[in-house]
C-alpha cells in the first residue's frame, strides 16, 4: 500500500510479498521483570456493584436488558444504583477513567498469539487499600469531604402493588477470592488483543503453571481467580497473589465473571453485548444499536450515495464519505488470506488514477495504479474513486477503496437519519408482555448454570425477574380557566377547556417557504390556527398584520427581516408578537436559521408549521400548536390546583424557584465542537409553572457547567458577577415579587460516575451566585439528579390485570419503587410518570445528591410526578420532570445558533454570518445572545 516519502510495502510478519503497513521492522517484544501494584478497581467493573460492596447486608441482583443480540453483561443493581468509590458512604481515592471500547469480535486467537508472540505477560500482587477516611458532614469542599444524604424512610404515599422488573438474584460465592495485577509488554492499548493474549495464555498454562484454575480478565490490568495461584514467581510472568476478601472487590470479580463468557461470545460496546449474526438482527436482549454493514466499500459507498459512482464525484460527495467512513475497520481484499485490517483516517481529494506518491528518498514518483499493477499483479477498475487514507497524517497510507471491506461487528457512531430510526424503531420496538418475554429467553439462552466462569467462580443467578414493592402516586387535579381536571392514565384534552392564563397576540404576521403552499391555503391555514387560540383561551387577533407573505427558503433571513420591518412600519410604537412559518416537510437548514434569527437578532418568537400539517389542518395538530404558541407569548396552559391551594410539599411554604438544567454534546464524529449547556428556571411562585432558559457554548464534552456563575474584571467598573444562576434569581425575583428561600436543582445528562464533580462545581456555582446577590443569602438546596439512560424496566405483575397497566400493557403512570433495586441508604428512587404509547416504558431514575430541604420520600416523589403533568407542550404526563425536559429542549434549540445544518442532507442554501463554535485558536465563541424579549418566555417549546 503506498505511503508518502517511503517505499510503500505491507509489513505482515511471514509474508514474502512487500508490506502495506509501512511501519519499520521491530524487533522482538520482550517480558518486563519488574511488578507492578495498584489498588484501583477494574475500569470496567460495574458501578452499581461498587456502591453494593460498602453494603453487603443486602441482597444482590443481576440485571438483564440491555442489547440487540447479548445482555447487558454484568451489570448488578442489588438494593443500590451505586458508583465507584470505597468506604461506607464517601468517596475514596480518585475517580477511574472510563474506557471505551471498539465494537468488534473476538479477534482470532492465533493470529493475534503470531502477531504478538514475544508479548511478556506479568501478573503481580495489588497494593492493600489504604484504610478509608472518615467522611466529614459539612458543606463540601471536596470529593473526600462529600456524603451523599441518606434514604429518609420509604414512601407510603398511593396504591401498593407488585411489579416485576429485569434484575435477577444472584447468589454469591463463599469462595477464596484473589486479585493479579497484569502487566502485558509491550503496553498493548487494544482491550481484545489483552483478551486474546491471556486466553492463550490460559489455553497453554491452565493445567499446568496455573494448577487447573480458569481466571478471568478485565482486559486492562486485573486477573482474578478463585484461590491462589499455585506459584510465587513465574516467568512469563505471574507473581504472587493477595486474597481479595473486601465485599467491594468481591462484587468487581463477579462483575468480571459474568463479562467473561459473552466477551468472547458476543461484539461488546460499552457495558452492553450484541450478536454478531448483525443480518438476522435477532434480540437476544432488550437494547438497539446499530451497526455498519460488512460490505465492500465501492458497494457502501455507492448505497450511501444512492447514485452511479463510475463519475467523477463531487466535493459534497467527498465530504459525505469521508464522514461515514472515518474512523471505521477496513480490511484488505488483494492479499488473498492476508486479511491486514486498517483505521480509516480519511480521503484523498485526488481520484486513485491521479495520485502519486515517492519511492525512494531521491524524490522517485509513482502512480498507485502502477504500484498495486506492479507489485500486486493487480488493476484498479475504479480509477476515479478517490483512496482511502490510513495511517496518520504526517505519513498516510492509500488503499483504492476497491481493495477494501468493512469489518464486521462494527458499531455505527454516527448520527441516524430519520429513516434509519425510523427502521430501528421499528424493529426493537416491543410491548412489554413480549419484552419480558424475550428477556427470559436470554436469560435462558445466557446458560448461567453452564457458565465454566461462573461455576469456578460458584455463582448462581437466579432465572426469575424480581418482584419488588411499587405504589400508584394519584394524578394531581389540574387547573383550567373554568373548571377542574383530573387525568386518567396520564391523559386528558382541552375539550370544553380553556387555558387558565391565555397569552394576548395582537400583532403577528405569516411567513410561506413552501412552494407547495398555495396562498389561499396559507390564509385558510391561519385563520384556523387564529380561531383555535380563541376557542383555547388566547386573546388573538383573528387575522395576520399583514398579508402572507411569500418566500424562498435560500432567502430566509431577508425574508424575516422585511416582514419585520413592513410590520413595524404598520404599526407605530407596535412590535410584531409572534410570526407563523409554514415550512417544507424536508428543509435542510431552514429551521435552525430561522430559529437562530428570530431568537437572537429579532427578538421575536415563531411557530414553525410542516406542510403536511398546513393541508391536513388536523384540530388535534392546531390544539397542540395553540398550547405551544400560549407559553412562548407568556401565558399558562394548565396549573397544578395544589400549587394555588399552596399544598406542594415545601415548595408552597416558602418561595421556590425550580431550576433544570442539561447539558448536550456534539454528534459522535465531531472530534471538536463545543458542547452546549442549558439551564432553565421557573419564574412564578406558586404556581411553578412559567420557565425562562439561558444556553451557553463549552468545551468539547465537557459535561460540568461552566457559565453557572462567573465572574470578570471590567476595567471601569472592577470586578463583575454573572452567569445562569444568577440572571435567573434576578429574572425570578423581577417576574415574582418574591425572593427564593428554597432552590430545587433538577440535573439530567449526569452518569453516576460523575456524580461527585457535578455535585461539587455545580452547587458551589450555586452557592455564590446567590452570595453574590445579597451578603449572607443562601436560600436551601436541593439537587436531584435525573437519570433516563438505564436498563432498568419495570413490568406488571400480572399482565391481564386491567387495573395494573394502561392501554398500552405498561405499568400505570405514577408507578414508584424506592426499595430494592435502589440504594441500600441514600435517597433516590424510580418513577415511571408517563402513560406509555408504544413499546415498553422507561422509569426516570431519581437521585438526591443534595438536600437542605430535608424532602420526605413522599414529599419529592409527589411533588415529582405532580410536575410532570405541567409539561406544556401536550395534555399528557411526561417521563421526566418538566425542568429537565425543557433544559434539554433549550440545549437543543441552542445548537442551531451554532451549526449551521442539524439535518443529515443540509441545505446548499446556508447563512455565512460568523456562528458559535471553535476559533482557530482552540478556545469557544459565544453563542449569540438571546434577546431579552425571547429569554423570559418559553421559546423552546
Amino acid at each position: 500500500m503506498p505511503r508518502r516519502r517511503k517505499t510503500p510495502r505491507e509489513d505482515e510478519k511471514g509474508s514474502s510479498p512487500p508490506s502495506s503497513s509501512g511501519a519499520s521492522p521491530q524487533p522482538p517484544p520482550r517480558a518486563a521483570a519488574s511488578s507492578s501494584s495498584s489498588s484501583t478497581p477494574p475500569p470496567q467493573a460495574s458501578q452499581d456493584a461498587l456502591a453494593m460492596a460498602r453494603h453487603p447486608q443486602y441482597s444482590q441482583h443481576y440485571q438483564v436488558g440491555g442489547t440487540s443480540g447479548g445482555r447487558s453483561g454484568g451489570q448488578y443493581s442489588q438494593s443500590s444504583s451505586g458508583r465507584g468509590g470505597g468506604g461506607t458512604g464517601g468517596y475514596h481515592g480518585q475517580q477511574q477513567p472510563q474506557h471505551q471500547q471498539q465494537p468488534r469480535q473476538a479477534p482470532a486467537v492465533s493470529a493475534l498469539v503470531e502477531q504478538f508472540s514475544g508479548l511478556g505477560v506479568e501478573v503481580s500482587v495489588p497494593a492493600q487499600p489504604a484504610p478509608p477516611q472518615p467522611s466529614v458532614v459539612a458543606p463540601p469542599a471536596s470529593i473526600k469531604a462529600l456524603r451523599f444524604p441518606l434514604r429518609p424512610g420509604r414512601g407510603q404515599t398511593g396504591v401498593k402493588c407488585i411489579v416485576k422488573v429485569n434484575h435477577f438474584l444472584a447468589e454469591l460465592p463463599d469462595k477464596d477470592l484473589h486479585h493479579y495485577d497484569v502487566t502485558i509488554t509491550p503496553e498493548v492499548t487494544s482491550r481484545g488483543v489483552n483478551r486474546a493474549v491471556m486466553e492463550q495464555l490460559v489455553k497453554l498454562h491452565r493445567d499446568s503453571s496455573l494448577g487447573h484454575r480458569l481466571p478471568v480478565y478485565d482486559g486492562r490490568k486485573s486477573l482474578y481467580t478463585a484461590g491462589p495461584l499455585p506459584f510465587h514467581y513465574k516467568d512469563f510472568q505471574f507473581l504472587a497473589g493477595r486474597q481479595a476478601d473486601a465485599p467491594q472487590e468481591a462484587l468487581q470479580v463477579l462483575d468480571i465473571v459474568l463479562r467473561e463468557l459473552p466477551t468472547h461470545r458476543y461484539s461488546p460496546v460499552g457495558r452492553s453485548f450484541y450478536s454478531p449474526d448483525l443480518g438476522r438482527r435477532q434480540p437476544l436482549d432488550m437494547s438497539s444499536t446499530a451497526f455498519i454493514e460488512p460490505l465492500p466499500v465501492v458497494d457502501f459507498v455507492g448505497k450511501l450515495l444512492n447514485k452511479d459512482i463510475s463519475r467523477p464525484l463531487s466535493d459534497a460527495d467527498r465530504i459525505k464519505i469521508k464522514k461515514a467512513l472515518r474512523g471505521v475497520k477496513v480490511e484488505v481484499t488483494h492479499r488473498g488470506t492476508m486479511r491486514r485490517k486498517y483505521r480509516i483516517s480519511g480521503l484523498t481529494s485526488q481520484p486513485t488514477q491521479e495520485l502519486m506518491f515517492p519511492v525512494d528518498d531521491r524524490g522517485t514518483m509513482k502512480s498507485v495504479m502502477e504500484y498495486f499493477r506492479d507489485t500486486y499483479h493487480y488493476t484498479i477498475r475504479s480509477p476515479s474513486l478517490p483512496c482511502l487514507q490510513v495511517g496518520n497524517q504526517e505519513r498516510p497510507n492509500y488503499l483504492p477503496m476497491e481493495v477494501c471491506k468493512i469489518v464486521e461487528g462494527q458499531r455505527y457512531t454516527k448520527r441516524l437519519n430519520e429513516r434509519q430510526v425510523t427502521a430501528l424503531l421499528k424493529v426493537t420496538c416491543q410491548r412489554p408482555r413480549e419484552r419480558e418475554r424475550d428477556i427470559l429467553q436470554t436469560v435462558y439462552h445466557n446458560a448461567y448454570n453452564q457458565d465454566p466462569y461462573a461455576q469456578e467462580f460458584g455463582m448462581r443467578i437466579s432465572d426469575r425477574l424480581a418482584l419488588v414493592e411499587a405504589r400508584i402516586l394519584p394524578a394531581p387535579w389540574l387547573k383550567y380557566h373554568e373548571k377542574d381536571c383530573l387525568p386518567q392514565d396520564g391523559t386528558w384534552n382541552m375539550m370544553n377547556k380553556k387555558m387558565v392564563d391565555g397569552g394576548t397576540v395582537n400583532y403577528w404576521a405569516c411567513v410561506n417557504f413552501s412552494r407547495t403552499v398555495q396562498d389561499n391555503i396559507a390564509r385558510g391555514f391561519c385563520n384556523d390556527l387564529a380561531q383555535m387560540c380563541l376557542i383555547s383561551g388566547m386573546a388573538f387577533a383573528a387575522e395576520p398584520i399583514i398579508p402572507v407573505h411569500a418566500a424562498r427558503p435560500d432567502q430566509v433571513e431577508r425574508a424575516l427581516k422585511s416582514v419585520y420591518r413592513e410590520v413595524q412600519s404598520k404599526v407605530k410604537g407596535k412590535e410584531l408578537e409572534l410570526l407563523i412559518a409554514i415550512l417544507p416537510d424536508n428543509n435542510g437548514s431552514l429551521y435552525g436559521d430561522l430559529k437562530r434569527i428570530c431568537e437572537t437578532d429579532l427578538g421575536l418568537v415563531s411557530q414553525c408549521c410542516l406542510t403536511k400539517h398546513v393541508f391536513k389542518r388536523g384540530k388535534q395538530y392546531l390544539a397542540n400548536v395553540a398550547l405551544k404558541i400560549n407559553v412562548k407569548v407568556g401565558g399558562r396552559n394548565t396549573v397544578l390546583v395544589d400549587a394555588l391551594s399552596r399544598r406542594l410539599p415545601l415548595v408552597s411554604d416558602t418561595p421556590t424557584i425550580i431550576f433544570g438544567a442539561d447539558v448536550t454534546h456534539p454528534h459522535p464524529g465531531e472530534d471538536s465542537s463545543p458542547s452546549i449547556a442549558a439551564v432553565v428556571a421557573s419564574q412564578d411562585w406558586p404556581e411553578v409553572t412559567k420557565y425562562a432558559g439561558l444556553v451557553c457554548a463549552q468545551a468539547h464534552r465537557q459535561e460540568l457547567i461552566q457559565d453557572l456563575y462567573k465572574t470578570w474584571v471590567d476595567p471601569q467598573k472592577g470586578t463583575m458577577n454573572g452567569g445562569m444562576i444568577r440572571e435567573l434569581l434576578i429574572s425570578f425575583r423581577s417576574a415574582s415579587g418574591y425572593k427564593p428561600g428554597r432552590i430545587i436543582f433538577y440535573r439530567d445528562g449526569v452518569s453516576e460516575g460523575q456524580f461527585y464533580q457535578v455535585l461539587l462545581h455545580e452547587l458551589d456555582a450555586i452557592r455564590k451566585a446567590c452570595a453574590s446577590l445579597e451578603p449572607n443569602y443562601q436560600p436551601l438546596v436541593t439537587f436531584v439528579v435525573v437519570q433516563k439512560r438505564h436498563h432498568t424496566r419495570l413490568f406488571a405483575n400480572d399482565h391481564d390485570d386491567t387495573r395494573t397497566i394502561d392501554k398500552s400493557g405498561n405499568i400505570l403512570p405514577g408507578t414508584v419503587v424506592d426499595s430494592k433495586i435502589c440504594h441500600p441508604t441514600e435517597f433516590d428512587f424510580y418513577l415511571c410518570s408517563h402513560a406509555g404509547i408504544q413499546g415498553t416504558s422507561r422509569p426516570a431514575h431519581y437521585h438526591v445528591l443534595w438536600d437542605e430541604n430535608k424532602f420526605t420520600a413522599d414529599g419529592l416523589q409527589s411533588l415529582t410526578n405532580s410536575l410532570c403533568y405541567t409539561y406544556a407542550r401536550c395534555t399528557r404526563s411526561v417521563s421526566i420532570v418538566p425542568p429537565a425536559y425543557y433544559a434539554h429542549l433549550a440545549a437543543f434549540r441552542a445548537r442551531f445558533y451554532m451549526e449551521p445544518d442539524a439535518s443529515e442532507a443540509g441545505s446548499v442554501h446556508r447563512n455565512t454570518a460568523p456562528r458559535a463554535g471553535n476559533r482557530q485558536d482552540g478556545s469557544i465563541r459565544p453563542l449569540p445572545a438571546l434577546k431579552d424579549k425571547v429569554k423570559k418566555v418559553m421559546f423552546y417549546c
